[in-house]
């Protein structure tokens, strides 16, 4: 399976990217099997960095992963929003120290549409089970997360692509 990462420089060595707030699924290397969905976050990231002073061009880092080791690795899948999915992506973006223990988490990414109605339900505004339904209706792109150096040891870094 082909992965993409998006970003202001070029990764040829994935690392676990941990930050200051909680992600959709936990700190790791995030990556997705849409390079269009790459490429949007390699420009939203480098102008981002742009305005922090920092070199501005958009880069796609491109790996190889042979889909046979999800047998070999902790890693669970979520086809869909689902209330499993939605109390994953909740407890990770609502504590940064929680941890779920897998190696690698797949599933659909909380963008914008998305993360408002994630913060409905963590600020208490909106129920999981209507939440739920409602993301049912949109359209959610895929992000493979690799959370453990483990997992990060079967990406074959293959190449990258500047995106400008």
């Amino acid at each position: 399976m082909i992965l993409y990462h998006g970003s202001n420089i070029i990764v040829e060595t994935p690392k676990i990217i941990k930050a200051e707030h909680g992600r959709d699924f936990g700190f790791g290397f995030y990556t997705t099997d849409i390079k269009e969905q790459a490429i949007r976050w390699a420009i939203r990231k480098a102008k981002l960095m742009q305005r922090k002073g920092q070199p501005y061009t958009p880069y796609i880092s491109v790996f190889e992963f042979d889909e046979e080791n999800y047998q070999k690795l902790n890693c669970i899948h979520y086809d869909e929003p689902s209330m499993e999915w939605l109390n994953m992506v909740c407890a990770c973006r609502g504590d940064i120290s929680f941890s779920h223990g897998y190696d690698i988490v797949t599933g659909k990414i909380a963008n914008d549409n998305v993360g408002e109605t994630v913060t409905y339900v963590l600020q208490g505004i909106m129920r999981k089970e209507d939440a739920v339904e409602r993301l049912k209706f949109e359209k959610i792109n895929n992000q493979i997360c690799f959370n453990t150096e483990t997992a990060l040891r079967y990406l074959k870094h293959i190449g990258y692509e500047d995106c400008r």
